[in-house]
């Protein structure tokens, strides 16, 4: 069979490849997927996609694979770090901060109002690949973003972009001629207050971190294999959620990993929560709990549910599994501890990400706000990453997710509403780089691959 593209997910340990045959037709397939580790830190990222692209030839006994488009996303080399600067936290930091994460960023800095000397110094040892730069609504204020355009220009290397009050973007310019830095231009992510204008930013982001990764450590020849699109890997993630919910409805993708757990939700919400919003929420959210990896973090996320809770739960010595864990569980124990985890690791994320009811008390009597976003408009889950698909205890997890609407403090839908996916043959992030050029052809192989995991009891 004859392979039309391959998109390569370079991560930071392992690159993986997946290829597509038919694409075009009315049928076009996933083929299959070859694995390798990933070869950054030896100065050539070539050298890992070139040894993926032969396990898939390997594993699909093909003669050779020559002649396809090659797409990526990448984390590899720290993945896209960047700060975000702007006015007010609650609103333009805000706005840009969701831009970010829904880029596939890694938000490591951020700070409201003008930048001070100590933020500066912080801001050099972070060294970030990519700067957002927001302040003030449209015709609002305008000295903030000058002054920290101003700050930047003189004291960072990194490429800036712009998202503020556009009565600024001329003046900005100049300010980033004038020093001879890298500026990128769009619309203000925050145009009036309580409105929220984050996918002109977000394209943005992508564009400029496809220009930049040729320039981290290891990355410098990707283009000499990687003809298409490359954007970061959680940003596709997202592009894949946003076309789970363009053909088939309102989603949430759940990943929970060994460092961090990812969610992506797509979903705009029920008119009758956003009546009671007290602040606008993006239409496409993203969240890392950066504390919540079952690898990386699993001694505080041991602590934070209780050694005892967890001895108890799982009849496990769970400091003696501790002393001898594994990325990938290799005893039984293990398996447990993990599976265990992974369900805690899991429920918090998810209740962090979904929004809440609040009350206040009037003459009048109670009155309830809703504050966070509103997922009760969610029709499926989709459970995607190595724990969620990989672990034998996955689907007890999945429903466990799926019964958070119990618990009617949060914006969750019942339990009967929804559907449980599972990313099965982890195409998630692939098929969201493929999307952006054929996405016709995405939308029947994520529907093809996108199988239901479990009935939810009822």
């Amino acid at each position: 069979m004859m392979i039309d593209v391959l998109v390569a997910e370079i991560g930071s340990t392992t690159t993986v490849v997946n290829s597509f045959c038919g694409i075009g037709t009315k049928k076009p397939i996933f083929f299959g997927q070859g694995h390798a580790p990933t070869s950054v830190l030896e100065g050539d990222v070539r050298i890992g996609l070139k040894a993926a692209i032969e396990d898939l030839r390997i594993k699909m006994k093909l003669d050779k694979i020559s002649g396809c488009r090659m797409l990526a996303s990448s984390s590899a080399a720290g993945g896209l770090r960047m700060t975000v600067h702007g006015l007010v936290y609650d609103m333009t930091v805000r706005a840009g901060k969701e831009a970010a994460l829904g880029a596939g960023a890694n938000i490591h800095m951020t700070t409201a109002g003008v930048l001070t000397e100590l933020e500066c110094t912080e801001l050099k040892g972070i060294q970030p690949n990519l700067i957002l730069l927001a302040g003030g609504t449209d015709y609002g204020e305008r000295d903030t973003a000058v002054k920290n355009a101003q700050i930047l220009a003189a004291q960072t290397d990194a490429p800036v972009i712009y998202c503020g009050n556009i009565q600024n973007q001329n003046i900005i310019k100049q300010i980033f001629a004038d020093a001879g830095k890298k500026l990128y231009v769009t619309e203000n992510v925050y145009p009036r207050l309580d409105d929220l204008n984050i996918e002109p930013v977000r394209v943005l982001i992508h564009k400029a971190f496809e220009e930049r990764i040729t320039e981290a450590p290891g990355m410098e020849f990707v283009r000499d294999m990687v003809q298409g699109r490359i954007i970061p890997t959680p940003g596709a993630v997202m592009e894949c959620t946003k076309l789970i919910y363009d053909e088939m409805g309102d989603a949430l993708v759940i990943d929970v990993g060994g460092a961090t757990t990812d969610i992506h939700s797509v979903t705009d919400g029920s008119e009758e929560i956003a009546l009671k919003q007290t602040s606008p929420e993006p239409k496409a959210k993203r969240t890392v709990e950066g504390d919540l990896g079952v690898y990386i973090n699993a001694k505080s996320l041991c602590e934070q549910v209780g050694i005892d809770k967890l001895i108890q739960e799982t009849g496990v010595d769970v400091e003696k599994v501790l002393a001898d864990y594994k990325p990938i569980p290799e005893t039984a124990e293990q398996f447990t501890l993990t599976g265990c985890l992974a369900q805690y690791a899991a429920v918090f994320a998810l209740k962090r990400h979904t929004g809440t009811f609040k009350y206040t008390y009037h003459s009048g009597g109670r009155r309830s706000w809703a504050v966070g976003k509103d997922l009760t408009a969610l029709k499926y889950i989709v459970a995607t990453g190595g724990a969620l698909t990989r672990l034998p205890n996955r689907r007890d997890i999945m429903i466990k997710l799926s019964s958070l609407g119990d618990d009617q403090s949060l914006l969750y839908p019942k339990q009967s509403n929804l559907t449980i996916l599972e990313d099965s043959n982890y195409l998630m992030a692939s098929l969201g780089v493929l999307s952006l050029e054929y996405p016709n052809d995405a939308a029947i192989i994520l529907k093809e691959n996108l199988k239901e995991s479990v009935c939810i009891p009822g």
